[in-house]
């Protein structure tokens, strides 16, 4: 008879505060698989977090950690402007050892995270796959492998936002994420408009008038696609409704297809229709929220992470 091997402990990077991090903890431990918060928006104040050289060699808050069964990570809050951060006092009264000091957490906690994908953890999502997700590398190799994108500039070149601008209609938004995507008009066309390129680069793309759909993809399977159903041109906190949609089969494939390319394990994905009906790639999510989906469509895609960190937690170590 064999025996069963012991789940090992699932951990969450992220802030005890956020709704999803306690809601994957609570979901985790009624699975019966211990699960344990390294807070980073309390570290490094309250949260206390030692490595040594050893690769297994790490403590965190007196506690030594054996080797995780999965870990989901939430968030590093490794910059002054990440959401749950408060950092505009310290900010004002030193900005450069302010920015030093989030720094040297964000190093230390991609250490951390960098130690278990070397020890075979499953990470959700891993560190390898970083450098795929910033969107302008994300979507020029989701365009590389065959997989539809829209038509999208990077830029802070003038001249190139109104040669990609020429006779069509354009959307532009932050390169990075956190303002809404506007609609380029003509007025954003003058000298006096552009010259705010001089300060950061601009995301430009053919605007996109159809629907929106979210598509979640945990471990090579498509657990819910979904049409937001809004009257404006960023849904967000703008859906009137949100409703269960089916995928053509060839959409499904390019789903599944875009997560292996970028690396994921996780993600919620956002496609939006063209003007000539085809679903095209806007983002692939790291660590897309999904609460509020749930809430909305009827999914469990809280139970079905859940799930997923448990089995790996009792899975044999490899």
């Amino acid at each position: 008879m064999t025996t069963p091997t012991p789940a090992r402990p699932v951990f969450l990077v992220g802030s005890r505060d956020d709704p999803h991090v306690s809601e994957v903890a609570r979901r985790v431990e009624q699975e019966g698989v211990e699960a344990l918060v390294v807070d980073t928006l309390t570290f490094p104040q309250e949260t206390r977090l030692a490595l040594t050289e050893d690769l297994d060699g790490i403590t965190l808050d007196g506690r030594r950690l054996g080797r995780p069964g999965a870990v989901y990570l939430r968030s590093y809050h490794a910059h002054p402007l990440t959401f749950g951060v408060d950092a505009t006092e310290a900010m004002d009264d030193d900005w450069r050892t302010t920015l030093v000091a989030f720094r040297e957490k964000a190093t230390l906690i991609r250490g951390l995270v960098g130690r278990w994908e070397a020890m075979g953890v499953p990470v959700y999502n891993p560190l390898a796959a970083d450098w795929r997700t910033p969107k302008p590398v994300q979507l020029s190799l989701l365009a590389h492998a065959g997989l539809p994108v829209p038509e999208s500039l990077w830029t802070n070149d003038p001249e190139a936002v109104r040669r990609f601008a020429a006779g069509r209609r354009v959307a532009y938004k932050p390169v990075e994420g956190g303002a809404a995507t506007q609609e380029l008009g003509p007025e954003d066309l003058s000298d006096a408009r552009l010259c705010a390129l001089e300060a950061a680069p601009v995301t430009f793309q053919e605007l996109m008038p159809g629907e929106d759909v979210r598509v979640y993809v945990l471990d090579g399977e498509l657990l819910a696609s979904l049409r937001i159903v809004s009257s404006a041109l960023d849904f967000r906190q703008h859906e009137e409704r949100i409703e269960p949609f089916e995928l053509p089969p060839e959409v499904a494939r390019q789903c599944l297809r875009a997560t292996e390319v970028v690396g994921l394990r996780w993600t919620g994905m956002d496609l939006k229709r063209d003007a000539r009906g085809t679903l095209r790639f806007l983002e692939l999510n790291a660590s897309p929220m999904f609460l509020g989906f749930d809430a909305r469509a009827g999914t469990d895609l809280l139970g079905h992470l859940a799930r997923a960190l448990a089995r790996a937690a009792r899975a044999p170590i490899p």
